[in-house]
């Protein structure tokens, strides 16, 4: 997906001095970036039996809601606590200074629904961890996880041990 790359900025010293940013709002601007990004992911998605696109605030909405357009699924929301309605679940994950909490409704998530998670980055992994762990509490079975960008030097994938995970792109920095 070398293609894909060309649409990420990368932004010396943000958030700070030494840090490498990959900007994905480049990707989203440009027409051909964010289907190339959309087109990508479904096919990341080709052969996997599932029920349902799982998507956490709010890049995972920007790229999950028009790949379960796109492919006939509903889409389940995770959000920052307390901006859900209804009953929901939570699931408090780490920062790198602090905690945060995601909850999705406790509807969202049908009792043996397949589930695939969609969001824009895999850096540390703790928001997808949290939301797999909802996603189960609630049911649901998680058959494939998707990024478009992976950040491989801060090892996400060792928070989601034995799921099926593919990302688009992959830096090998932090």
């Amino acid at each position: 997906m070398n293609d894909l790359q060309a649409y990420v900025t990368e932004i010396p010293d943000f958030p700070k001095e030494g840090v490498l940013f990959r900007d994905i709002t480049t990707v989203v601007e440009d027409p051909d970036g964010f289907r190339l990004a959309v087109d990508g992911l479904i096919g990341l998605l080709e052969g996997v039996e599932f029920d349902v696109v799982a998507g956490s605030e709010s890049r995972g909405f920007i790229f999950g809601a028009p790949v379960a357009y796109a492919m006939g699924k509903g889409f389940a929301l995770a959000r920052k606590k307390g901006k859900l309605p209804r009953e929901t679940l939570e699931e408090e994950y780490d920062l790198e200074y602090g905690t945060a909490c995601i909850e999705m409704h406790v509807d969202s998530i049908k009792k043996g629904q397949r589930v695939v998670i969609i969001d824009d980055l895999i850096a540390t992994g703790g928001t997808t961890a949290a939301m797999v762990k909802i996603i189960e509490r609630l049911g649901g079975e998680v058959v494939k996880i998707c990024f478009v960008l992976e950040l491989k030097g801060l090892d996400g994938r060792k928070a989601l041990p034995g799921y099926d995970i593919e990302s688009l792109i992959e830096y090998e920095g932090s």
